[in-house]
């Protein structure tokens, strides 16, 4: 069972986290420490989509961890007994609707993604992790539904989605390039998208 909090800041107008603990997690902000942890799975980033991520030497790693601890974008995963970070959540608000620029943001809509250390897979970390992070998103946030992209290519991250009861609403072919090949030419990749409404999920 997940413990789940959020306050509001009175001099910002956004959403802090206070730690989510699961039974074996802490997920939190990030914070100072966590760069060592952080550069051990984004050194050699193994999944496509976060090649852009790679981090050259710890002092990257210290900067992206300052970084990421001044906001809710990315939320630190973490092994409850060792304090141990083994991966993140990330949270990223839906674009702008597209006939209506006076809206920047469809705040009830947010795409999720998941990245963890392969050192701590197999485990069942991620599953953990985002079925508390997405029972805040719909509980207590109110949101109305979340989404996530996923290559064609990641079966663990496919077999996530559908885990959390995501239904697979398209497939993009083609549709983003993260590497190029030996001739410079990009290699573009397949794209699913998986989504769950806040009924679905309360009617899991």
């Amino acid at each position: 069972m997940a413990t789940v909090v959020f306050y509001k800041s009175e001099a910002q107008e956004i959403e802090q986290l206070k730690p989510i603990h699961t039974d074996r997690l802490a997920i939190r902000n990030f914070r100072v420490g966590d760069a060592e942890a952080l550069f051990a799975y984004l050194r050699e980033p193994t999944v496509s989509c976060f090649f852009s991520l790679k981090l050259a030497d710890l002092a990257a790693a210290e900067k992206e961890v300052l970084k990421r601890a001044g906001n809710d974008e990315y939320l630190a995963v973490c092994l409850q007994e060792s304090g141990q970070l083994i991966g993140d959540v990330f949270i990223h608000p839906d674009a702008a609707w597209p006939d209506d620029p006076e809206q920047p943001q469809q705040p009830d809509t947010v795409s999720v993604g998941w990245n963890f250390n392969p050192l701590f897979s197999g485990k069942g970390y991620a599953f953990e992790a985002a079925k508390a992070v997405f029972a805040e998103l719909f509980t207590h946030q109110n949101k109305r539904r979340i989404y996530a992209y996923v290559e064609d290519h990641n079966a663990s991250s496919r077999r996530l989605c559908e885990k959390l009861g995501m239904r697979r609403e398209g497939l993009f072919l083609e549709y983003v390039t993260f590497q190029n090949d030996s001739a410079g030419n990009p290699i573009y990749e397949n794209t699913m998208q998986y989504a769950i409404l806040r009924h679905e999920w309360n009617e899991r």
